[in-house]
């Protein structure tokens, strides 16, 4: 006669999974019971075995109990839990990056300069929120200044999402933002451009205009220097000031920018953010 369940010692011997095991495993709702004996005891259908080789070969992945009940009772795929699982997994690897770098950034230096690194880095390790955190503060700063496709850009900007594998120069940069927009007197645009922001349109592009021929420089690996990319960011600043664009006004928007040390620190953490350093841009 084919035997067609099967008692939980039984599923033991067979598989090499201990008793108690198995037994968390049908308390989980992972080995549904078939039936029970005359004397009360769990016995298992012929689904059992192969449902323990798929918990096995999951659980030697360290999936979690959760994940593997959804797919052995039909509520996600296995294709699903693959995806999900390989998204956590890169998910912790860059944790895993930003930690290494975080800890580099401390091994290489001693004493104050090690605290200081300390105090700042620890702004910065959860990283959903510390990116929250910068995208919330210039959203707030920007958006009473800005039509909201120019908002979106600035706040793109200024606020950069963590790369996947930093350096410890870049996890310090990212570090420097945040302390940068939480100090007393740190320069905003909406109070340092309230004139510009007479006719934004016109002032915006301008500007656009002076970016594309930075980003232009940029890509041909020049370092910061006068030209026209300058020019032409001066002389948007200097009509939407109603003053003319002479050298003039040239060194005025140089001392605007040498007189916030702020705001030259936040150009420069975005520089070795990006890997492009923008010092003597003003």
């Amino acid at each position: 006669m084919t035997q067609t369940t099967w008692s939980i010692g039984e599923l033991a011997d067979g598989t090499g999974v201990p008793v108690k095991t198995l037994r968390y495993y049908s308390d989980s709702g992972l080995l549904p019971v078939a039936g029970r004996s005359t004397g009360g005891h769990r016995r298992y259908g012929p689904d059992a075995w192969e449902r323990i080789r798929l918990i096995r070969r999951l659980r030697a992945l360290d999936t979690p109990i959760a994940a593997i009940t959804q797919v052995v009772t039909g509520e996600s795929s296995l294709g699903e839990l693959v995806t999900t699982e390989l998204e956590a997994v890169q998910d912790r690897l860059a944790a895993l990056r930003w930690r290494q770098a975080t800890l580099k950034a401390l091994d290489d230096c001693s004493g104050e300069e090690r605290l200081r690194r300390l105090e700042i880095l620890a702004r910065v390790q959860q990283l959903p929120q510390a990116h929250r955190t910068l995208t919330g503060h210039w959203g707030r700063e920007l958006n009473g200044s800005m039509p909201d496709r120019r908002l979106d850009i600035m706040v793109a900007m200024l606020s950069p999402e963590p790369p996947a594998d930093p350096a410890p120069a870049t996890v310090l940069a990212y570090a420097e933002l945040h302390l940068l927009i939480h100090t007393p007197g740190f320069t905003r645009w909406t109070r340092d451009h309230e004139e510009e922001m007479r006719n934004g349109p016109a002032f915006y592009a301008e500007i656009d205009e002076a970016a594309a021929l930075t980003a232009a420089a940029v890509s041909r690996g020049l370092p910061p220097h006068a030209g026209d990319a300058v020019n032409a960011f001066v002389s948007a600043h200097a009509r939407a000031l109603r003053e003319t664009d002479t050298p003039r006004s040239a060194r005025s928007c140089t001392g605007w920018c040498r007189g916030r040390p702020a705001s030259i620190r936040a150009w420069n953490a975005t520089g070795a953010w990006s890997a492009r350093s923008p010092r003597g841009a003003c």
